[in-house]
């Protein structure tokens, strides 16, 4: 406990410093994101002058996780949100270096993530930790792979999605990790992935609240994304991404079903995909939407939860 307390004090330092850092310089170099053409149109000027690579931070710390407390597990571990967030980052440098909204091309990037995801889910296969949940849905044999391997890509995707509006995502994810604590055995290398996964998300969201000073890009939310779904699926408990990615999944669902409704109907359910969005243009305060998201998830994922377990 002492330990993790440490190491949770030491994590949430070299966060705020490091982001601190990193901002002036991005500052500097005007490393910032194109806004698309094809938008919400709020606050484009001032989103476009912030800086927009943040989750950098987050790949230093969590390789500096993997040297501090080297073991295969950890390794495994990291290796997850580590090379999903350096995919990220080639996506946000090529969208730095073209001065477009455009970077890494989405069927290139498509099949980057699918496989890692891949490798990634057949190594834990073979250590012999894949299960839906335990005791109840262990799926035997290689039939665990396909299911594991979408819920993960999911994942990922669905974070990505979700990183629209200030503090969003990375409060999200933060939330994420209090349903961890009723969903996944909280002891041994359990704490240690929750500890520094929550000092570091926090030293970036008190950079990343509204009027935000970073976003944390494609590098920041693939990062995420992938910690989620390695928390839930290296424990055996991969249905926990459902609970604990309540409110990413509801993102992802709304973008999903407003391309089905616009190709296929020739109509469109939501204002604007994905869901946050939508409520922007309804007039909402950026600020209101993120809270009203945050209490969302939050309930989603308690109910989420207790259903899972009551089962």
């Amino acid at each position: 406990m002492r330990m993790n307390f440490l190491t949770g004090i030491t994590f949430f330092a070299l966060s705020i410093i490091l982001q601190f850092i990193w901002i002036k310089l991005q500052q500097r170099i005007h490393l910032t994101q194109q806004q698309k053409w094809y938008g919400v149109n709020i606050d484009t000027e001032i989103k476009a002058a912030t800086p927009s690579m943040g989750g950098v931070v987050f790949l230093c710390l969590g390789l500096l996780a993997v040297i501090i407390n080297f073991s295969f597990d950890s390794f495994l571990f990291w290796s997850l949100p580590i090379i999903s967030g350096f995919i990220g980052f080639i996506d946000d440098w090529m969208k730095f270096r073209s001065h477009s909204s455009e970077g890494f091309r989405s069927l290139a990037k498509l099949k980057c993530q699918l496989i890692l995801c891949a490798v990634w889910v057949v190594a834990v296969f073979l250590k012999g930790n894949l299960a839906l949940w335990p005791g109840v849905w262990d799926l035997n044999g290689w039939l665990a792979i396909p299911v594991a391997f979408l819920m993960v890509a999911g994942t990922i995707n669905a974070v990505n999605i979700t990183d629209g509006l200030d503090g969003l995502a990375a409060g999200s994810f933060i939330i994420s990790l209090g349903a961890f604590l009723i969903l996944i055995p909280v002891e041994n290398l359990n704490a240690r992935f929750l500890t520094e996964l929550f000092f570091m998300v926090s030293g970036f969201l008190f950079f990343n609240l509204r009027p935000a000073k970073t976003f944390m890009g494609d590098t920041g939310s693939h990062f995420l994304g992938g910690a989620l779904a390695a928390l839930c699926v290296m424990n055996g408990r991969t249905l926990a991404i459902i609970p604990a990615g309540f409110i990413f999944i509801i993102e992802m669902l709304s973008s999903a079903i407003q391309i089905f409704t616009i190709r296929k109907l020739n109509r469109k359910i939501f204002l604007m995909a994905p869901l946050h969005h939508h409520y922007q243009l309804k007039g909402l305060d950026e600020t209101a939407v993120t809270i009203r998201f945050w209490l969302v998830h939050a309930v989603g994922s308690v109910i989420a939860a207790l259903m899972l377990m009551m089962i």
